[in-house]
């Protein structure tokens, strides 16, 4: 229990005031605090307490009292507490004028204060607290820039100051730079790390206003962590799963906001989404009665913008227009544009389009097409308003853009349709489309004429899916549907045994008898036969079969169902009962030019070449010659009749194959973009052996024929994959047998497969002609030829194996594995029964067999040397890796010795370097033991005795020395370094040199001929650099006191650079003198002039 203790006056004794029983009426505490002239700090914290139990009026009442002109008097050295007492009443007061919806009252309370902060102010003017509440004040009255500066008085001062960097960040998140306020938010976090859940609130409307989701939800998840009843996370985190457009989302989003709504009944966006929950489940008195509660709470304009829409919502959907307008102009109002809230707008203009206010309706439509160019519903909107004007060219030009916009649109197409249905077939498709939305839409009953054609339309377009779905809605619902979703068949047992057979009606009658309601009118037939079309097309032949069965049990005179049994007969190849529904179709109609051509081409196929030709004829003459099918059939009897192998004679298939193209080229005259006829024409072309035309004929006819969904002509493929094998062009030839298996026939028909099989024999690729046999023979398991060609392939691969002039064990094994096969395979066939049924001579077959057992017996041989080969090549490249090995290991031996080498080299080096720093050493200490005078003396000496050289010196420096006239330093350097050498050569004994060192030498007196110094001024700068000046001397050249120091690094360095110098002086110790006894120069010098 806490408890704060009042001092009493003039004595020892305090009262007790326990903070958790604080009175009901301020008034005594107030008392006791006036009466014993208690420290303002207490009148804080019991005030504080009152705020935290929620009396509210208590807490304003010890406070104003705290604030009052007297305290002040009386209090006025104390400046923290009276300033805490005014900043608080300040934030009070704008808290009550931010969450305030009247504004006057909002107006007052932001003025009071305005006042207290004004009044802290006057007592301290830099005090922070007093500048974050003012900016924390600006921010509730929306004035952000002033905010900002209030915020940056304090943080100019204090960078770390939590509270400034939270009011700044609000500044910035109001101004949209959502990524400088996520950085402030983040810096406030890591000032104070047990901040409050709210902080990492704003955290996450930063990465949620940024776009990223994840990371806010994270952020929102963190807050509820921290504070489970946070109700704005919890409102976040709704509004998150509502946006998934997921049913788990939603239910989750829902109960966020419900929970949010249980925790804090005030919140305007929990309210506005419950409300938009309530509309679409149908619940309008919950969505008045929360839009009403939301708008009593808030003043906040997109806010309320969505609560008067909601609102406005409820009571457009119950027809209440005069009211829905209302709260939709009162939506527009509280949004400051159309680009923030555009759906106000639309409901507005609604409402008015249905009150007839069209000028006005059209007006706000515009505003929503603005802000959504390709808004359908909007287009539709305008483009009614603008024929309801009579401006009919506009009007046609939205609803255009309305139908590409949305092609499923009906309203839309329902005027486009009138106008296009006539020109553009693809633009009449969709006004039948249009035609058929409106219809259902204001419940009229669509005519099956209006809907056939639609699906005929679509079954042109290749819009198979649509076309049946048109044509099941104009056929209705009956006994058709049942077959189509497969549901008759499954009550009936023997279904299955009458679908091969066309003519039974056994099944129907047997449905009748079952109760089956198997009526059909007239008006459906034509729609029926077209679904049964389309089911064909689809290559569900046996739908369709019962199909047409079902119109000739109704209608047994309708004709074209009897023609297209007969093409689904003849398509599974039942030749038989094809001829019989032909036939039937004819004692309909005897003269009818379809059902003859489709029984002369059954004629055709089952060799009865005679009755075809009549046919044919028949036909011809039923159309009086016009009919350019009778004449197309005509030439394909005349082609077949000349290619006939078992009748085949030079003469009569010439006469054949130019009457076949006399016909052709009369159906190309009348019509010449029959693609029939061109391919029959490049057949006899090939025929007769102009590949190169009939490739160009048969191309022109594949690119006609691929532009059109009705016309399949796997022929022209074929035909234009035998012209290129006929010219020796296999990989075309290939790659056309592919691409027709592909397209046509599901890579399912043997026979091409066989051609493909045939064309890789030809060009030699036996294994994938092995490979397209085999294929082939699975698909035609019973064709025992495909297995006598795949045993003759392997057979052929194996001997053109072996005689290769190089092949490897494994070609040889694998030659040995096909030989095998192929021995097993015409041993099958040698076993069988019924060889000349195929057409095998068994004869044939055994000098296959015996010849590949030859061939077994050579490879086991060529196996043999084959292996013997292989082996001694691995021997080789073993043999060779293990030299490759060696010599890799001698190469880095070697490495390493030269490693080792150079390292040792490095180590002598040093050493040399070492002590010829040590004979240096001793050597100038020497050299300055000795007197001036000698060293005077010796210089004459030497100059007397190389006096003619030195000249020679002076002569050839001469230019040297004008050119290094400013480079003083290197010059000292040189001569300090042959001095050096000069006083080795005095105090070192005579040493024997060898020839190499004599020739060094001379090299070295060569070189010293060019050096840019004489003899004189070099002797002088000796003197000069050791300390010892000639006063004699006329140069007035002065070194400085460290030029030694410099010298003995740079003559060290050099001996760095310079290895054969190093060398010579290490071996001799002393320096070599020539033959003339004059001192050789130091290679310290030659080094400097190299640099």
């Amino acid at each position: 229990m806490v408890s704060v203790y009042i001092p009493v006056q003039n004595s020892e004794e305090e009262v007790r005031v326990v903070l958790d029983q604080l009175p009901r009426d301020a008034s005594d505490i107030l008392d006791i605090l006036k009466a014993e002239q208690a420290p303002l700090d207490l009148w804080f914290i019991i005030a504080k307490e009152y705020f935290k139990q929620g009396k509210i009026e208590q807490f304003r009442q010890i406070l104003e009292e705290g604030s009052s002109p007297e305290i002040d008097d009386y209090y006025a050295d104390v400046r923290y507490e009276r300033i805490a007492i005014l900043n608080a009443l300040g934030a009070y007061y704008s808290y009550l004028g931010k969450i305030e919806t009247k504004q006057r009252e909002k107006e007052e309370h932001f003025i009071l204060a305005t006042q207290y902060y004004n009044k802290a102010s006057r007592i301290d003017v830099h005090e922070p607290s007093t500048w974050i509440g003012k900016g924390q004040l600006l921010l509730a009255k929306g004035e952000v820039d002033q905010a900002f500066a209030a915020f940056k008085i304090v943080l100019d001062g204090d960078r770390e100051n939590v509270s400034a960097l939270l009011g700044q960040a609000c500044v910035h998140f109001n101004r949209a730079r959502y990524s400088d306020s996520l950085e402030l938010y983040k810096k406030a976090l890591q000032a104070y790390p047990d901040c409050p859940g709210a902080v990492r609130l704003g955290i996450g409307l930063c990465h949620y206003k940024m776009g990223q989701l994840e990371k806010a939800r994270l952020a929102f998840q963190r807050v509820l962590q921290l504070d489970p009843e946070n109700v704005e996370a919890l409102v976040a985190l709704g509004i998150m799963d509502l946006q998934t457009n997921e049913a788990a989302g939603i239910r989750r989003g829902m109960e966020r906001m419900q929970r949010a709504f249980e925790i804090y009944p005030y919140c305007a966006m929990s309210l506005n989404y419950l409300a938009n929950h309530f509309f679409f489940t149908g619940q309008h008195f919950l969505v008045e009665q929360l839009t009403e509660t939301a708008l009593s709470v808030t003043n906040h304009g997109p806010t309320k913008s969505h609560s008067y829409y909601n609102l406005a919502r409820s009571y457009h959907s119950k027809g209440d227009y005069e009211t829905a307008g209302m709260y939709y102009m009162a939506s527009v109002k509280e949004s400051n544009k159309p680009h923030d809230f555009v759906l106000p707008y639309y409901g507005l203009g609604q409402v008015q389009l249905k009150l007839g206010d069209f000028r006005t309706a059209l007006s706000n439509f515009e505003k929503v097409l603005e802000v959504f160019p390709e808004n359908c519903e909007t287009l539709k909107a305008l483009g009614h308003i603008y024929v309801q004007l009579g401006q009919t060219e506009k009007a046609l030009e939205l609803l255009r853009k309305a139908a590409k916009v949305d092609p499923r649109d009906a309203q839309a197409f329902l005027e486009l349709g009138e106008l296009l249905i006539t020109s553009d077939p693809g633009a009449a498709l969709d006004s039948l489309r249009t035609a058929r939305s409106l219809l259902k839409k204001i419940g009229e009953e669509v005519p099956i004429e209006l809907l056939n054609n639609i699906g005929v339309l679509q079954f042109e377009r290749g819009e198979f899916e649509l076309a049946e779905q048109t044509f099941k809605e104009a056929v209705g619902d009956g006994i058709w549907l049942a077959f189509v979703h497969g549901r008759a068949e499954s009550s009936m047992a023997d279904s299955s045994s009458h679908i091969q057979q066309y003519k039974d009606m056994q099944l129907f009658h047997r449905l009748e008898e079952d109760g089956a309601f198997l009526e059909l009118p007239w008006y459906k037939v034509t729609a029926l036969y077209n679904l049964a079309r389309l089911l064909e097309q689809l290559h569900n032949t046996e739908t369709a079969c019962m199909l047409y069965r079902l119109i000739l049990f109704k209608y047994p005179e309708y004709m074209d169902a009897y023609l297209r049994l007969a093409a689904i007969a003849k398509a599974r190849g039942d030749i038989q009962s094809s001829i019989e529904l032909a036939a039937d179709a004819l004692k309909v109609n005897c003269k009818c030019p379809n059902a003859l051509s489709i029984l002369g081409d059954l004629e055709l196929k089952s060799d009865d070449w005679v009755k075809a030709k009549e046919t044919f004829r028949a036909a011809r003459e039923a159309t009086d010659g016009k009919d350019s099918y009778t004449t197309l059939s005509l030439g394909n009897w005349n082609y077949f009749a000349a290619v006939r192998s078992e009748k085949r004679a030079p003469k009569l298939e010439a006469t054949h194959l130019e009457k076949a193209k006399e016909l052709y080229t009369k159906v190309l005259v009348h019509h010449s973009a029959n693609l029939y006829a061109a391919n029959g024409a490049g057949v006899v072309l090939a025929e007769k052996g102009n590949f190169d035309v009939a490739k160009d004929l048969f191309m022109q006819v594949q690119e006609a024929a691929s532009g059109s969904i009705f016309l399949q002509m796997p022929d022209v493929w074929i035909n234009l994959a035998h012209v290129y094998f006929a010219l020796g062009n296999f990989a075309l030839a290939v790659k056309m047998y592919q691409n027709c298996l592909r397209k046509f026939y599901y890579n399912t028909d043997s026979q091409i497969v066989l051609y493909l099989a045939r064309t890789h024999y030809e060009a030699e690729q036996w294994q994938e002609c092995k490979k397209t046999l085999l294929k082939a023979i699975h698909l035609a398991p019973s064709n025992y030829a495909l297995r006598f060609d795949a045993g003759v392939t392997m057979q052929k691969f194996s001997a053109s194996t072996l005689q290769k002039t190089k092949r490897t064990a494994d070609e040889v094994r694998c030659t040995v594995a096909e030989l095998k096969n192929a021995v097993r395979i015409f041993s099958q066939l040698s076993a069988a029964s019924n060889l000349h049924y195929y057409g095998f001579d068994e004869k044939k077959i055994e000098t296959h067999v015996g010849y590949c057992k030859h061939l077994l017996e050579a490879a086991k041989v060529h196996c043999e040397a084959a292996e013997r080969e292989e082996q001694q090549n691995r021997q080789r490249i073993e043999l060779a890796r293990q030299v490759a090995l060696a010599e890799e290991a001698r190469r880095k031996a070697e490495e390493q010795r030269k490693v080792q080498l150079e390292r040792r080299k490095q180590e002598d080096e040093l050493k040399q370097v070492m002590q010829h720093e040590e004979n240096f050493k001793r050597i100038k200490e020497q050299w300055k033991s000795s007197g001036h005078g000698s060293k005077r003396k010796d210089r004459s000496q030497e100059e007397e005795d190389g006096g003619a050289h030195s000249e020679k010196k002076r002569r050839k420096g001469g230019k040297r020395r004008k050119k290094d006239k400013n480079s003083g330093k290197s010059r000292f350097e040189t001569e300090e370094a042959e001095t050096d050498m000069n006083m080795m050569d005095d105090h070192e004994e005579e040493m024997e040199y060898d020839d190499t060192h004599m020739n060094y030498n001379d090299q070295m007196i060569d070189h010293k001929e060019t050096e840019h110094d004489h003899v004189e001024d070099t002797a002088q700068d000796l003197l000069a650099a050791a300390g010892l000046e000639d006063s004699d001397a006329d140069d007035d050249m002065a070194a400085p006191s460290s030029t030694t120091n410099r010298r003995r690094r740079q003559w060290s360095e050099s001996d760095d650079d310079e290895q054969p110098q190093r060398e010579m002086i290490q071996d001799s110790d002393v320096e070599a003198r020539d033959v003339s006894g004059k001192p050789n120069r130091d290679p310290a010098a030659d080094v400097e002039e190299e640099d």
